[in-house]
């Protein structure tokens, strides 16, 4: 038997960032920080909300799979045929954050979408860092 998992890709972004994973935090749950950096949305940082991501281009229907305030949020990823899921893992470190974001399940098939994704993901996130900047 074949695991479907050990045939996909994922894009990964890490970023050490000089804010408290409090602050970082903040702009990865409240939907109005969110539509700064990512999209309109109707997130609520609990497991099992459904909720969408909204731009010009289309939306992505999502589903909260994990919350730990702080640590860890990851959700469903769901647009145009791919299924896939985004963790975010934060870390303590000595000047801040240590970001990771991990945007997991693209088959080989879908080339296209792991591509944009990994373009994407870099503008979306260096956005999050000058959201987090302006943080009081």
């Amino acid at each position: 038997m074949t695991n479907p998992a050990a045939n996909t890709r994922t894009v990964v972004v890490e970023r050490d960032l000089p804010h408290p994973p409090e602050k970082v935090w903040r702009a990865l749950t409240e939907g109005p920080l969110i539509e700064e950096w990512l999209m309109k949305n109707d997130f609520q940082p609990v497991v099992g909300h459904r909720f969408n991501l909204r731009a010009d281009w289309g939306a992505v229907d999502c589903q909260v799979m994990a919350v730990e305030p702080n640590q860890t949020l990851s959700y469903t990823w769901a647009a145009y045929g791919l299924e896939s899921v985004v963790t975010w893992t934060l870390c303590p470190t000595n000047t801040g954050t240590h970001l990771r974001m991990e945007h997991s399940g693209f088959r080989s098939e879908e080339n296209a979408a792991y591509k944009g994704a990994t373009y994407g993901w870099q503008g979306f996130i260096g956005n999050l860092e000058r959201v987090v900047a302006g943080l009081q």
